[in-house]
């Protein structure tokens, strides 16, 4: 993997992360780089689900992976949060 693939992750992980703590109700206790981490981890299951449901590639933007991505990065988000109380 180049540079240029490594920051678009972190980028990527970034917009999905914030989207996703977006959509969550209430304050979120983690930090940047646990919203980054979560979101580029998000970001890659969900486009998996995606190119298994034959959807990951379409013209345009494909707002059915974005969706997933959000989706799994809320419950990422919220997961980390709630362990981040609990310890």
């Amino acid at each position: 993997m180049e540079i240029t693939g490594i920051i678009s992750a972190i980028l990527v992980g970034l917009v999905i992360g914030l989207l996703a703590r977006l959509v969550l109700p209430g304050r979120q206790r983690i930090g940047l780089l646990w919203t980054i981490a979560v979101g580029i981890v998000a970001a890659l299951i969900g486009s998996a689900i995606a190119e298994g449901f034959d959807i990951g590639d379409t013209d345009g933007i494909d707002w059915i992976e974005l969706a997933i991505q959000i989706a799994l990065a809320a419950v990422g988000v919220s997961a980390v949060a709630r362990a981040k109380v609990r310890a």
